[in-house]
This record gives C-alpha cells, structure tokens and sequence, in this order.
C-alpha cells in the first residue's frame, strides 16, 4: 500500500467521523425537537384550565361593575334634571321669583297693617 491508499484510508475515515457526528447531531436535535413538543402540549394542557377560569373570573367581576355603571349614569341623568329645574326656578321673572315676591308683599301688607292697628 502506497501514500496514496494510506490517504484514501484516512480520508474516508475522517469521512466517517463526519457522518457519524452529524447523524448523533441529527437524532440528538430530533429528541430535544420531541421533548420540545411533549412539554408544549402539557403546557398548553395546563393552562388551557387557567385561563379558561380567568375569563370566568373577569366576567363574574365586570357583572357588578356594569350594574355600577347603569346605577352612575341614571344618578347622573337624574343630577342633570335636578339642576335644570333650580335653574328654571330661579331664573329673573320665574315661578320662584313670583312667589318670593307675592310673599314679600304680602308679609309687607301684614306689617303694615299691625302698625296701623297699634297706632290707633
């Protein structure tokens, strides 16, 4: 055997070493890619529940929160009428005013009326 065969020799044994480093490479990755998998699925399977149970949660919790809403707004809607109703009473020639004014004069005519009695 020649320098030549003892190359080839080497070459296709190094060759050799290659394939088999990339075939344990290979199985290694699909076994991390199997595992990577598996606990994916458990993954999800866990918590598949959990958020299922939140949702749950938040619903059971935005319930009362609508109801205060509803409740805010009608305290609101019936604010707003309240105040547009003093403020029509107490505009300048308004139903208040008038009253104000026929109880003044009429408490005026009742003074008046006393002085002149204790007078005489």
């Amino acid at each position: 055997m020649g320098p030549g065969g003892i190359a080839t020799i080497i070459a296709a044994l190094s060759l050799l070493a290659i394939a088999i480093a990339l075939a344990y490479t290979v199985i290694r990755v699909g076994r991390f890619i199997d595992e990577a998998r598996v606990s994916l699925k458990v993954l999800t399977e866990d918590t598949a529940p959990l958020i299922i149970e939140s949702t749950r949660t938040l619903e059971l919790i935005n319930s009362p929160l609508e109801s205060f809403a509803k409740i805010t707004k009608n305290v609101e809607e019936v604010t707003t009428k309240v105040t547009e109703t003093a403020t029509d009473l107490m505009d300048k020639g308004g139903p208040a005013v008038k009253v104000a004014g026929a109880l003044i004069t009429a408490a005026q005519a009742g003074k008046a009326r006393s002085k002149k009695k204790k007078a005489e």
